[in-house]
C-alpha cells in the first residue's frame, strides 16, 4: 500500500519511460507514486529467462539501446553501460549461382573491399558514405532537441539547414532518395530496412510513415549507433528503478489504475490491487501507457485504432550455424545486423502480399546475436559450452493477418522466416537450437496480437501508434507530452519523439510537470 493518500505526482504505468519520470520528478523533490500492474517494472524493456531450467537472461521484447540519450543517465547517474557492435550488418544473397553477401564494419578499407565484391566496382560505397554522412549531419543537430521544447517545423528545418537533407527525410517519401543514389537491389534495401521497423509501409508511402520511421533509426545518439545493453534491457529498466527508489519515489507493482478523473488542477487515480480498490489524489498525473489507454482512463472517445507489423523471435543455440558463403566467419555474421529476404524487391513484394491480406511468402527479418557482444546474459557455463543467442524481428506481417487463427499464422509465419535463414546456411537453425530442461528447442516468436496480450501494445504496435515529425504540430504541446487536461500528461511511447527505450517521453513529461 501507499505511505499516503496524496502525491505531487502519481504515474502509471513503470516501463522505462514511467521509471526516467519517476526518478527526475523525485530527485525534483517532488513526492511520487508508481502504479504498475505486472509483478514487476519495465514493461517491454525487461530480461527474461524464457526457457526453463535454462540460465539464459534474453531481452525478451526490446533488445537494442540507440535512442537513450547521454543526458538521462548522467542527470540519473544510472549504473548502465553499453558496448558498441564491431559490425554494422551482414546479407546474405546469391550471384551468379554463388553464395556471397555484403558484410558493413570492420573497418573502412573492409567495407569498401565488401561492396566492390558485390556490385563490381566502388561507386555503391562512395554513395553510401555520402549518404550516411547526410544522415549523420542530421542526427548530429536533431538529437539534442528530443530533450527540449519542441522546436517549430521552421525551426528545425533551420537547425538541421540542409535542403537537400531535409528534403530526402521529412518531405518525399524515403524511396525516392533511396532509388536516387543506389542502383543495385540488395543495397537498396539494407538502407530501407531502417525505415520498416514496425512499420507497415511501402517505400514511397506517401503518408511518410516510414520517413518517420526512418529518421528515428538514424539519429540516435547523434550518430544513428545502435548498442548492445550490458546486462540486457532489464539491467536498464533496473538501474533506472533503482535510481527512482533512492531519490525517494515509492514504486507499487501489482496495483493497475482503472480510471483518472480530473479538474486540471487537483486528480484522483482509482486503482485496483490484491486487497481491493483505491484511489490516491495528486497535482500532476503521468501516464506511462498508450493514447489509448489514457482515453480509457479519463473516459475519453479513444484515438483511431494502431495496428503493429512485426514478428519477434528469441532463440538460444548450442552453437552459432555454419554459412553457405564461407569468406564469412558466422560470429560477425551475427555479430551486428543479419538481413534476411531484405532486398529492396523482397521488401517491396512482401509488403504488397500483406496488405493484399496474405502472410509474406518469403517474410524478411534481421537477427543479431547479443551474446556475441555481451556474454554476461549467459551463465558462465553456457559461455563456455558456445551457446549463442539469435534475435529475430520479422518485418510486413502486420497484425490483420493474425486475426482469425494467432496460433496457425504464428506457427505458419515462423516455419517460412526460418526456412529464409536457412537458405543461407550450411545446416538447418534447428540443428543448432538448445534444449531446455524439458528436452523442447529453446525458440520462442511473438506476434503482434501476443504483444498485445501480454504488454497491451495497442495491435502489437511498438510504438503504440505511428511515429510523429519531432516537431510542434497540431495540439501537440510545448513538450509533445500534454493532453486537454492541464496535469495529466502522456509519458509513454505514444508522446511526441517517442517509441524505442529512450526514456525521452519520461524525461519530457518530467519537465513539463516541473513547468520547465
Amino acid at each position: 500500500m501507499p505511505d499516503r493518500d496524496a502525491y505531487d505526482a502519481v504515474i502509471v504505468g513503470g516501463g522505462h519511460n514511467g521509471l526516467v519520470a519517476a526518478a527526475y520528478l523525485s530527485r525534483a523533490g517532488r513526492s511520487v507514486l508508481l502504479l504498475e500492474r505486472l509483478p514487476g517494472t519495465g514493461g517491454a524493456a525487461v530480461s527474461s529467462r524464457p526457457f526453463p531450467g535454462v540460465d539464459a537472461r534474453l531481452s525478451r521484447y526490446s533488445y537494442l539501446v540507440s535512442l537513450l540519450p547521454k543526458k538521462i543517465v548522467r542527470d540519473l547517474d544510472l549504473d548502465f553501460r553499453v558496448r558498441t557492435r564491431t559490425v554494422s550488418s551482414y546479407t546474405p544473397t546469391e550471384r551468379d549461382g554463388r553464395p556471397t553477401g555484403l558484410l558493413v564494419g570492420g573497418g573502412e578499407a573492409r567495407t569498401r573491399q565488401a561492396f566492390a565484391r558485390l556490385t563490381g566496382d566502388h561507386r555503391a560505397h562512395e554513395a553510401w558514405r555520402a549518404f550516411y554522412a547526410m544522415t549523420g549531419q542530421v542526427a548530429r543537430r536533431v538529437f539534442p532537441t528530443l530533450t527540449e521544447p519542441l522546436p517549430t517545423r521552421t525551426e528545425l528545418r533551420a537547425r538541421v539547414d540542409d535542403d537537400t537533407a531535409w528534403r530526402a527525410l521529412f518531405e518525399e517519401p524515403i524511396g525516392a532518395a533511396v532509388e536516387e543514389r543506389f542502383e543495385d537491389d540488395l543495397v537498396r534495401g539494407v538502407v530501407l530496412t531502417d525505415a520498416l521497423i514496425g512499420t507497415f509501409a511501402d517505400a514511397n508511402d506517401p503518408s511518410l510513415r516510414q520517413n518517420r520511421c526512418f529518421l528515428y533509426h538514424v539519429i540516435g545518439g547523434g550518430t544513428g549507433d545502435w548498442n548492445v545493453p550490458v546486462g540486457g534491457m532489464g539491467a536498464l529498466t533496473g538501474a533506472i528503478a533503482e535510481a527512482a527508489r533512492a531519490a525517494g519515489a515509492t514504486l507499487r507493482t501489482g496495483c493497475e489504475a482503472t480510471r483518472i478523473a480530473t479538474d486540471g488542477r487537483r486528480a484522483e487515480v482509482t486503482y485496483t490491487s490484491r486487497d481491493g480498490e483505491h484511489t490516491v489524489a495528486a497535482d500532476h498525473v503521468l501516464v506511462n501507457a498508450s493514447p489509448q489507454a489514457l482515453a480509457a482512463l479519463l473516459g475519453d472517445a479513444p484515438p483511431p485504432p494502431a495496428e503493429g507489423a512485426q514478428l519477434k523471435v528469441n532463440m538460444l543455440l548450442k552453437r552459432l550455424p555454419r554459412l553457405r558463403d564461407t569468406s564469412v566467419d558466422p560470429r560477425e555474421a551475427f555479430a551486428g545486423t543479419f538481413h534476411i529476404a531484405e532486398g529492396y524487391e523482397e521488401l517491396a513484394t512482401a509488403y504488397a502480399q500483406a496488405a493484399a491480406g496474405s502472410l509474406p511468402s518469403a517474410p524478411p527479418s534481421e537477427i543479431y546475436c547479443h551474446s556475441l557482444t555481451d556474454p554476461t546474459i549467459l551463465a558462465p557455463d553456457l559461455v563456455e559450452r558456445g551457446y549463442q543467442t539469435l534475435t529475430l524481428f520479422g518485418l510486413h506481417t502486420p497484425a490483420r493477418l493474425f486475426a482469425r487463427d494467432n496460433d496457425a499464422a504464428r506457427a505458419e509465419l515462423l516455419k517460412s522466416t526460418l526456412a529464409q535463414l536457412d537458405a543461407h546456411l550450411a545446416e538447418p537453425i534447428t540443428d543448432c537450437l538448445a534444449l531446455d530442461a524439458e528436452g523442447r528447442p529453446c525458440i520462442e516468436a511473438k506476434t503482434p496480437l501476443d504483444l498485445e496480450r501480454d504488454l497491451r501494445l495497442p495491435g502489437g504496435n511498438i510504438f503504440h501508434r505511428d511515429l510523429a515529425f519531432p516537431y510542434e504540430q497540431e495540439d501537440t504541446g510545448r513538450w509533445g507530452v500534454e493532453t486537454r487536461h492541464a496535469n495529466v500528461l502522456l509519458c509513454g511511447a505514444g508522446a511526441v519523439r517517442g517509441g524505442g527505450v529512450s526514456g525521452i517521453p519520461g524525461h519530457n513529461a518530467a519537465m513539463a510537470a516541473l513547468g520547465a
